[in-house]
């Protein structure tokens, strides 16, 4: 499974969000390939993802893309982002 992280100009918050996922997975126990992105190259880097994690604001801008995206309000809170991904991989089945 691979899991893009988008932000919007730069890798910083991006990394930081990556991050924040990889601990959310272990948590959830579910191994996957998780890179970064900017708003900007996303949308190429999209073709190969399985799962989007971004902002709400920055989602709609990823426009019609195959992976599943998984909004985030809060790129630091890590119980959060378990909570939504987990939700996500339920979802996806």
């Amino acid at each position: 499974m691979k899991i893009l992280t988008v932000c919007g100009m730069g890798v910083g918050s991006s990394i930081i969000l990556k991050m924040n996922v990889e601990k959310a997975l272990r948590r959830l126990g579910v191994t996957a390939d998780v890179e970064v992105a900017d708003i900007g190259t996303a949308r190429g880097a999209a073709a190969t993802a399985d799962y989007i994690v971004t902002s709400g604001e920055l989602a709609p801008q990823l426009g019609e893309v195959k992976a599943r995206i998984v909004v985030i309000d809060n790129l630091v809170n890590v119980d959060l982002i378990a909570d939504s991904l987990g939700a996500a991989l339920r979802e996806a089945g």
